[in-house]
C-alpha cells in the first residue's frame, strides 16, 4: 500500500511522553513503525514528532498515527481525527479502555472528602482536558451550593505537573490527574508527587484515543489497527509496553465518547 502523492506521514505520541520515559516510547514507536511497514504503508516516519506546540501534530491531517484527549476528539476535532482505537492501560483506575482521574491534595491537607474542597481554589491544566478539568468538575458537581461554583477560583497551570506543583506550594487546593500520568509518576518521577495526596477519584470516561489524521483513507485506517494490533502482540515489544503500563486497546467508537458531553453537562453548575 502506497502512501497518496507525495504525502509525507508524522507520528506524535505526546500524552504520556515523560522524560523518563522517552526510551521505552521510542521503542515503542520503532515496533509500531515496523509493523506498519510490514502492513503495507509506505514512508512511515522513523522517528516521533515531537513539536512545542502539541497543535502543530494534531492539526496535521498528515498524522499517521498520534494520541490525543478525549475532550477534543469530541470537541474542536472531532471532523478532523479518525479514531484507530483506545489503548488500555494497567494502572490504577482503569477499566478495560476506560479511566479516571486521581483528585489530589496537599499532604497536609485536612480534607476528608471532596465536600470539605468546596469554596477553594482548584488547579486546571488547561479548559481543554477531560483528564484536569471536567472530570474535576464532574466530581465536584454534588457539592456546588445552588446556583455557585464548587470552587471560587481556578489556576490555569498548562500541565498535570504543574498543577501538582501548585497543590503541593499551597497556591491551590485541589487538581486532577489522569490515573496513567499519576501511576506512571509513582513508578518513574515520585519528586513530582511530592508534598501530595490522593484524596478520591473522578467518574470514567473513555480513555486517551489512538488517532489518525484526515489524509489517512479507509484502507490505509485499516492498515493501522492492523499494525497496532501485531505490535501489541508482539513479544519483542513487551518491555516497552510494560514500562509504558500499555495492556492492550479496544475498538471503541465516537458515539462512546459522548460520555465527555455528559460529564461536561453534569459538571457545568461546578463550573469555576
Amino acid at each position: 500500500m502506497s502512501a497518496p502523492g507525495s504525502t509525507r506521514w508524522v507520528a506524535a505520541l505526546p500524552m504520556y511522553d515523560l522524560p523518563e520515559l522517552r526510551p521505552a516510547t521510542d521503542a515503542w514507536w520503532a515496533g509500531l513503525a515496523r509493523h506498519l511497514d510490514a502492513a503495507g504503508i509506505a514512508d512511515v516516519p522513523e522517528a516521533l514528532t515531537r513539536p512545542d506546540d502539541i497543535a502543530e501534530t494534531w492539526d496535521d491531517p498528515r498524522l499517521l498515527f498520534g494520541q490525543g484527549c478525549g475532550y477534543p476528539l469530541t470537541h474542536a476535532y472531532r471532523a478532523h481525527w479518525q479514531l484507530v482505537a483506545t489503548p488500555c492501560y494497567a494502572a490504577e483506575g482503569c477499566q478495560g479502555a476506560f479511566y479516571r482521574s486521581r483528585l489530589v491534595v496537599r499532604a497536609d491537607d485536612p480534607a476528608a472528602g471532596l465536600a470539605d474542597l468546596a469554596g477553594g481554589v482548584a488547579a486546571v491544566n488547561e479548559a481543554a482536558s477531560h483528564s484536569g478539568h471536567i472530570a474535576l468538575r464532574a466530581a465536584m458537581q454534588p457539592h456546588a451550593g445552588a446556583g455557585r461554583p464548587a470552587f471560587r477560583d481556578a489556576l490555569l497551570t498548562g500541565s498535570h505537573a504543574a498543577s501538582l506543583a501548585a497543590v503541593a506550594e499551597g497556591r491551590a487546593d485541589v487538581c486532577a490527574v489522569d490515573c496513567v500520568t499519576y501511576a506512571l509518576l509513582q513508578q518513574r518521577a515520585p519528586r513530582r508527587l511530592a508534598g501530595t495526596r490522593p484524596l478520591a477519584w473522578s467518574p470514567p470516561a473513555p480513555g486517551l484515543p489512538y488517532i489518525a489524521g484526515a489524509a489517512v483513507d479507509a484502507a490505509m485506517l485499516d492498515a493501522v489497527r492492523r499494525a497496532l494490533s501485531a505490535a501489541l502482540a508482539d513479544r519483542v515489544l513487551a518491555p516497552a509496553r510494560e514500562a509504558l503500563l500499555i495492556a492492550g486497546a479496544e475498538a471503541l467508537t465516537l458515539p462512546d465518547y459522548d460520555r465527555i458531553h455528559t460529564l461536561e453537562a453534569d459538571g457545568a453548575p461546578a463550573a469555576f
